[in-house]
């Protein structure tokens, strides 16, 4: 395409956007409407992906040492845990340490007063895939040494079933909406098309090309889905920044914590952007292709 033509054509899609005032805001609130919500539901499916892989990655095996076991032997025992292929750290935790955190959680009550330590030393062992970990804790539980090895089997595999039950359905409630949005922002394009097609079959029969017609056309549906993106950008960005605030300060400990305001947002903004070009042209490419046969 020459650059006068594309000149040209970039012209009339602005003069086109001008000219059909109304269809354009309607065009425009379609697409910022279910941008908008796209936006704000792809903000929470992501951070919920974010808290689902914050705890996953915090459960981890506590394999408890049996109380006579040598400092060599327990050396033994965690070079074969380590040499296990779905172990990724394996932490030593002694007894001393354990009753401090005892008593940190539960309360003075657990303090002793002139009495042995009846506690474990223990080995804290993550795996590099959190959905291993009840694989890997039956390998160390079959170990020489191991008292037990425990990872709160019952409450550790409900919750990975429940996470994998919100990630299918919050991907299938996403791809949903998206396919939802294109068909509404394709029949509004539509509408603007068809009240302009004796334009399109006057075009035509003077011996326009097709390609020379459905330029301006795309062109404008690209300028609609960006109009359309801008507000929910802005919506989703704002939004977003004052929620992380909130979420940051009343979520307490480092368990779960919310996607990072940057990058994340300007992500978030590219993708919302990204869509509404691609909608918007994709919208005019397709609408406009049946007023072509004169």
């Amino acid at each position: 395409m020459k650059a006068r033509t594309f000149r040209r054509h970039l012209k009339e899609s602005f003069k086109s956007l001008r000219r059909n005032g109304w269809m354009t805001f309607a065009s425009v609130s379609a697409v910022t409407v279910t941008l908008l919500l796209v936006g704000v539901f792809f903000v929470i499916m992501m951070n919920m992906n974010k808290f689902a892989n914050d705890i996953e990655n915090d459960v981890e095996i506590r394999a408890h040492i049996e109380l006579k076991t040598s400092a060599e032997d327990q050396a033994v025992l965690k070079q074969k845990i380590e040499k296990l292929n779905l172990v990724e750290s394996v932490t030593f935790s002694s007894k001393e340490s354990e009753l401090e955190h005892l008593i940190q959680t539960m309360g003075d009550d657990w303090e002793l007063y002139e009495q042995e330590n009846p506690l474990h030393d223990v080995f804290i062992v993550k795996t590099k895939n959190p959905v291993d970990t009840p694989i890997v804790a039956k390998e160390i539980q079959k170990f020489e040494f191991v008292h037990s090895a425990v990872y709160g089997e019952t409450k550790v595999e409900n919750l990975f079933n429940i996470l994998k039950t919100s990630r299918n359905v919050g991907l299938v409630l996403i791809i949903g909406l998206l396919f939802t949005a294109m068909f509404l922002i394709s029949n509004t394009i539509k509408i603007t098309i068809f009240a302009r097609r004796r334009e399109i079959e006057i075009m035509k029969l003077v011996g326009a090309t097709n390609w020379f017609i459905r330029w301006p056309f795309l062109f404008e549906g690209i300028w609609l889905g960006i109009l359309g993106a801008a507000l929910p950008i802005g919506i989703v960005a704002s939004g977003y920044y004052y929620a992380y605030d909130f979420m940051a300060a009343r979520i307490p400990g480092q368990l779960i914590t919310p996607l990072q305001y940057t990058p994340f947002v300007y992500q978030v903004s590219l993708v919302l952007l990204i869509m509404g070009v691609l909608i918007g042209g994709w919208g005019s490419f397709i609408s406009v292709r049946r007023f072509l046969k004169v």
